[in-house]
């Protein structure tokens, strides 16, 4: 049995604004209010794991070890088959700019390392999120949620962030960047492993 949670604040450690607006609406039916690590000046951890629940671990567990607060951290990525499953944790690095993130290089440098490898048609690939809930005491949840889909070029959709423009979930005819946050929160990996927090810890 998972433990319930019953607080009615939670932080999540992302200093990622699209994420924190994801999480925001998923968790407003419960009625849990969510602070975000930037609202809180923390520092972001070192993700220095090979695994997103490596890495979701050491983001919640900063982020308690700072506040005091239950912690709920992600860490997401996509895995593309014809990539040996690259960008996989390192995702957000293939978009690391000195200016910060930019996912048109991300998805143009996956686009042409597809193209180089001569990857077989059609270039499968999943979004992954891990899901790490940790309380003060030590004690830790974790849901792993993916969805499958295949890599459009060039992107279409201006919707969505990271590489919701290259993504078109499996029975659709749309990427995630066409879809709106309704429709696209409906299906995402996030959904899928939110839909067993929720479950586990909420239901």
């Amino acid at each position: 049995m998972s433990r319930r949670f019953d607080g009615d604040k939670i932080l999540v450690a992302t200093h990622n604004a699209g994420k924190l607006e994801e999480m925001e609406q998923l968790f407003h039916p419960f009625g849990v209010s969510v602070v975000g690590a930037k609202d809180m000046n923390l520092p972001e951890p070192d993700e220095t794991e090979t695994t997103f629940v490596g890495n979701a671990r050491i983001k919640a567990q900063a982020a308690v070890k700072a506040t005091g607060l239950p912690a709920l951290a992600d860490d997401s990525g996509i895995e593309v088959d014809g990539l040996d499953g690259a960008p996989g944790v390192y995702t957000a690095d293939w978009a690391e700019t000195p200016n910060g993130r930019d996912f048109m290089m991300a998805m143009t440098r996956t686009n042409s390392e597809l193209v180089e490898r001569q990857a077989a048609q059609p270039w499968t690939a999943r979004f992954c999120s891990t899901l790490v809930l940790a309380w003060p005491d030590g004690h830790e949840e974790v849901f792993a949620g993916t969805v499958e889909g295949t890599l459009v070029w060039p992107v279409r959709g201006k919707l969505g962030h990271g590489y919701d423009p290259m993504f078109q979930p499996i029975g659709h005819d749309r990427t995630f960047a066409e879809m709106s946050a309704d429709e696209k929160n409906a299906i995402s990996h996030r959904a899928d492993s939110f839909k067993k927090l929720i479950a586990g810890c909420f239901g």
